[in-house]
């Protein structure tokens, strides 16, 4: 019965079509609001409308009407370097683009494997891709159904891959492969024209992107990666589904196509690990497992969905799934820490025919094995999964945050100050932060 109640909850959520919210358009501090002109949201430039339509406006010569002229952000200089907070000139969003005020922005392993080194990116750079905020302005010629969706003021959020919408991955409908997402903001730090929004105010050298470089008090995201975000739901808790839960469920429902019924071990709990027991759960898993080396969070992987609890440094982990399991294995085992002994459980974990879904980053080069023979002879299918498809799955997630079927109070485990970003950092890499951490840039 309570596996029915749970069912129609994730339907509805999942398929109710609710109207949304007026935007709401409240005052910055000191700077005034004129809801008739948008006043100092509106852009401004110091070059003709001509130049607005080529690319040859400089950075120096944007900003907003009666508004800040700079902001700071987060910058990564070099690996295993701390952080430094630098000014900028104001980010400069072009067509189908938006200028978003950040509120907060998630601490995700990702950025920590950037800064100790261990993915390589183009640097200096802003760090910090999940993030929520208001929307100030839109680029140039931007699409008008665009505006119509976001208007200035709305409250959003932005998911870590920013669909370009018109690829060939993304004309499919799987922004998840988003060419220019990878092409462009991966592998060069850029937005999809080749070029980064961000530049110094004290010598205007560029500094590239992580995603929307979110730890920063604007940022500028492509439209299509982002979601509107209910009045209902707060701006510090949201942010996660911009990342751990996005990753998750794309894990879950495209991966891993998690069915009722379906036994599931995720090893690793954290960010991404916790979001993927809830996920789970949501989705009717019968049988979950949560993996790791840490008391505190298996403890607190009870309060996910997890049914039964493993300490990696305390027991063989292969060998208790199977017997949690009679002896077959889970029907889906989740990596979400990226190591290569974790990488070798989850594919001996799960039962013949069943799939070993790989989600953690880990160091550049690293290689996991794999018995081909075991592989063939028992239909293991091993899938990687890097996120979920933003303009048809952020919605979504919102709905399940909406709605209660997935608990964001629970998932965010420390606030953190803007000031406080690298030692949040620190404090990830060290172990100590159960759950999620969340950066406050209000």
């Amino acid at each position: 019965m309570a596996f029915y109640r749970s069912s129609l909850l994730l339907r509805k959520a999942l398929g109710s079509n609710r109207s949304r919210r007026a935007a709401v358009f409240p005052s910055y501090g000191s700077l005034p609001y004129n809801s008739s002109d948008h006043d100092w949201r509106r852009r401004s430039y110091s070059s003709s409308e001509s130049d607005i339509k080529g690319t040859t406006i400089s950075a120096a010569g944007y900003h907003l009407n009666n508004g800040p002229t700079y902001m700071r952000g987060a910058v990564f200089w070099e690996p295993n370097k701390p952080l430094t907070f630098e000014d900028f000139h104001m980010p400069r969003p072009k067509v189908n683009e938006v200028l978003i005020k950040t509120k907060a922005c998630g601490v995700c392993h990702s950025d920590l494997h950037v800064i100790k080194g261990e993915l390589p990116f183009a640097s200096p750079c802003v760090v910090g891709h999940e993030i929520t905020g208001e929307v100030i302005e839109h680029g140039p010629l931007t699409d008008s159904k665009i505006i119509e969706r976001f208007p200035v003021g709305s409250h959003v959020i932005g998911a870590f891959i920013m669909p370009c919408g018109s690829c060939f991955f993304c004309s499919k409908g799987q922004d998840d492969l988003c060419e220019s997402f990878f092409a462009y903001n991966r592998a060069k730090g850029t937005l999809y024209d080749g070029e980064t929004r961000l530049f110094l105010r004290n010598n205007d050298k560029p500094v590239y992107m992580y995603s929307m470089g979110g730890l920063a008090e604007f940022c500028v995201v492509p439209a299509h990666g982002l979601a509107v975000l209910p009045n209902s739901l707060p701006y510090t808790e949201s942010a996660i589904l911009g990342c751990a839960v996005f990753t998750a469920y794309g894990a879950m429902a495209h991966a891993a196509e998690v069915r009722p019924g379906d036994s599931i071990a995720v090893i690793g709990i954290g960010g991404v690990g916790s979001s993927c027991l809830q996920i789970a759960r949501a989705f009717g898993a019968s049988e979950i497992i949560a993996v790791d080396v840490q008391d505190e969070k298996l403890q607190k992987a009870k309060l996910f969905g997890a049914t039964h609890a493993i300490n990696a440094r305390k027991e063989d982990v292969v060998t208790k799934i199977k017997d949690i399991t009679g002896g077959r294995g889970v029907d889906i085992a989740v990596e979400a820490l990226g190591r290569v002994q974790t990488f070798s459980q989850c594919v001996n974990s799960v039962r013949d025919g069943g799939k070993a879904v790989m989600i953690g980053l880990t160091l550049s080069g690293a290689k996991g094995e794999v018995d081909i023979n075991h592989l063939v002879r028992r239909q293991i299918k091993v899938i990687g999964s890097y996120g979920g498809r933003a303009r048809q799955d952020l919605p979504k997630l919102i709905k399940l945050a909406e709605s209660g079927i997935f608990n964001l109070d629970v998932a965010v485990s420390e606030k953190r100050k803007f000031e406080e970003a690298g030692q949040a950092y620190k404090d990830l890499d060290r172990g100590s932060i159960v759950g999620r951490a969340v950066v406050e840039i209000m």
